[in-house]
């Protein structure tokens, strides 16, 4: 039995770590539930999966949460620092961290201190911090087990190949909703658009993410981490069809990919039960359904966000910070029409230019970092500079 606390349980990824969950009684106990804002669904949860503790981020909705769970035997808490708290908690084995945003960086950093493997869904957490997070790692003994259906396959093609040398990985893209489009029709596109991935059931964020291309970006630095890379190492390619997850390339020119239909459940499952298989009810793959994969180049020049990403990682220090920082703050006013598509670019690279580069940052300075991207970004898009 595997104790599991999912940072997150509200969104995408939690919802469907907890099917798997519900599949699995005699494997898995959930711990704890957390969510943002969606009181609702968190007690709903809580309800069925009876955990420990659950946190709800809104302070407002402590009441009603509190009320709801009254007479059962759940430890009901609030606000950000209390995701820090229970992620430390003794009861878990394991740590979904699936929340969206920067915000999961304090709770994965407390996690890892406190000894817990951490299956991480919250790319953020390396982008924004990746060196400090992994050094952290490596000096607790605790495995990052990567969520995300690209770093996953990364991670089981690397299974077994632990003494070969990686000569290259491959990160697969969809394209997203506008592969193959031009500025000039990007610079017309709406969110009713963006947000309809042809492959992927996600969160408005991410899928906004990956319309533009900067959830790639944000992958190529999760990857560098991860895996412990050179910016060189890294590719990315356009593959439509979403079958192949990626690849990884060794250094005598062989290559290993790991495939199967877009379904986060299995990426997911995995981390929870690394290093072994849990059989599984999913869909499986038919190659007569796909009889032909094809791949191309990622369009950096149209799809700028990739390029800032590259740009981001190879600058290091807190760069990258910066640029979700930015981007969480831009992709949030396109949602609310606020800004237009092409226009995300424009206030990132401006983040990137304009906000103090640091080197070698420590914890409090990528915090600060964060804050004071999150505001230029915030008063560019007001003054719709650009």
């Amino acid at each position: 039995m595997k104790n599991i606390t999912i940072l997150g349980s509200t969104g995408s990824v939690g919802t469907q770590a907890l099917e798997v969950i519900r599949d699995n009684p005699a494997i898995f106990k959930v711990s704890v539930l957390s969510a943002l804002t969606n009181a609702t669904l968190l007690i709903q949860q809580a309800l069925e999966f009876k955990p420990k503790t659950v946190v709800i981020c809104d302070e407002s909705k402590y009441n009603e949460v509190k009320r709801a769970l009254s007479s059962h035997n759940i430890q009901v808490l609030a606000g950000e620092d209390a995701l820090t708290e229970v992620a430390a908690q003794a009861a878990a084995d394991v740590v979904l961290t699936a929340l969206m945003g920067s915000v999961g960086l304090k709770p994965t950093i407390a996690a890892i201190k406190a000894g817990k493997n951490i299956a991480l869904a919250n790319k953020e957490t390396l982008v924004v911090a990746g060196e400090l997070v992994t050094a952290l790692a490596a000096k607790h003994q605790v495995k990052i087990l990567p969520v995300d259906s690209e770093h996953s396959a990364i991670f089981q093609c690397l299974v077994g190949e632990e003494q070969n040398e990686i000569e290259k990985i491959y990160l697969t893209a969809s394209g997203g909703p506008f592969l193959g489009k031009n500025k000039d029709f990007l610079s017309a596109v709406k969110k009713e658009q963006a947000l309809k991935h042809p492959n992927w059931v996600m969160g408005a964020k991410i899928t906004i993410d990956s319309a533009s291309l900067m959830n790639k970006g944000l992958e190529v630095i999760e990857a560098k981490w991860l895996f412990n890379l050179d910016v060189e190492q890294i590719d990315v390619i356009v593959h439509p069809q979403s079958i192949v997850h990626s690849i990884v390339q060794f250094k005598d020119g062989s290559m290993k990919a790991q495939m199967g239909v877009p379904d986060m459940k299995l990426p997911i499952q995995y981390a929870l039960t690394y290093p072994n298989r849990l059989k599984n009810n999913f869909k499986r793959f038919n190659f007569l359904d796909y009889p032909n994969f094809s791949f191309e180049k990622a369009d950096q020049q149209t799809f700028r966000n990739l390029n800032l990403a590259f740009t981001s990682l190879k600058k290091g220090g807190n760069m990258p910070c910066i640029l979700n920082a930015a981007n969480e703050v831009v992709v949030g006013a396109f949602l609310k029409d606020k800004i237009g598509f092409l226009q995300m670019s424009d206030v990132i690279e401006r983040c990137m230019e304009e906000i103090e580069f640091i080197e070698k940052p420590q914890l409090s300075d990528y915090l600060e970092t964060d804050k004071h991207s999150r505001i230029l970004a915030a008063e560019l898009v007001t003054k719709s500079i650009v």
